[in-house]
């Protein structure tokens, strides 16, 4: 069974091929967010290199959000058009779960952290039990000061990744103990992590049809906002 997965969510572009228990290839470019131009080709790049063809995938992953609106899009509907070639299943994929997937069999809590500007991060809080990555707090945008007062109350280890931390370092440290921070190769979005989620969702029947496959956002887009803003000026103004 084989599944092909992408994350573009970030800044980061990256696909990846999982067949049942072995990673076939995986592909990650973490330089300018280009997606609409280079995401494509990394898939055929990929693809050829482990002599595979389109139609030899069994389902598509995406990583469904949150992150970059213009990302999330660009990644979603390129999922729907390959799985709606080639008639096949989709899976989605939380972002902030694959994050924390990166980080494997810490015996602690794991804290993915996506910087969501305004002092706000999307995260999460994970903990491996039994060699399966459980969700204690499922992926949400909160603010910094407010994700950190919830994490005081645990004695747990705490191990931290994602563009959030580089951001938001300084103010962790200086608030919580017996921590620690993700080195480079797991601080990124990683479409094998997705990958292997989706593998486990499609063992357990939860693949569905491209047509529902939709980004999940977290927040309004700054054109949503500044919409908003003017329809207020215009109502106080009469």
């Amino acid at each position: 069974m084989k599944v092909l997965a992408i994350d573009t969510s970030s800044i980061v572009a990256t696909c990846a091929i999982l067949d049942d228990d072995k990673l076939i290839g995986e592909y990650i470019l973490n330089h300018k967010r280009t997606h609409s131009e280079k995401i494509m080709p990394i898939i055929k790049e990929l693809l050829e290199s482990c002599e595979l063809d389109v139609k030899d995938i069994d389902c598509f992953a995406a990583s469904i959000g949150p992150g970059s609106f213009t990302g999330l899009r660009i990644g979603v509907s390129t999922i729907k058009a390959l799985a709606h070639a080639t008639e096949k299943k989709v899976i989605k994929v939380p972002t902030i779960d694959a994050l924390a997937y990166n980080i494997l069999f810490h015996d602690g809590l794991i804290v993915p952290m996506m910087d969501a500007r305004r002092d706000r991060v999307y995260t999460g809080i994970y903990r491996w039990v039994n060699g399966e990555l459980k969700i204690i707090k499922k992926q949400d945008v909160l603010e910094v000061d407010k994700l950190i007062d919830i994490l005081s109350e645990y004695n747990d280890c705490i191990v931290f990744n994602g563009d959030g931390t580089k951001v938001y370092k300084e103010k962790i440290e200086k608030r919580l103990n017996n921590i620690k921070f993700a080195p480079k190769s797991v601080n990124i979005t990683r479409a094998s992590s997705v990958a292997e989620l989706a593998m486990e969702k499609l063992k357990n029947g939860e693949e569905e049809s491209y047509f529902k496959l939709i980004p999940e956002y977290m927040k309004k887009s700054q054109a949503e906002r500044q919409l908003e803003k003017k329809i207020e000026r215009e109502k106080s103004n009469g």
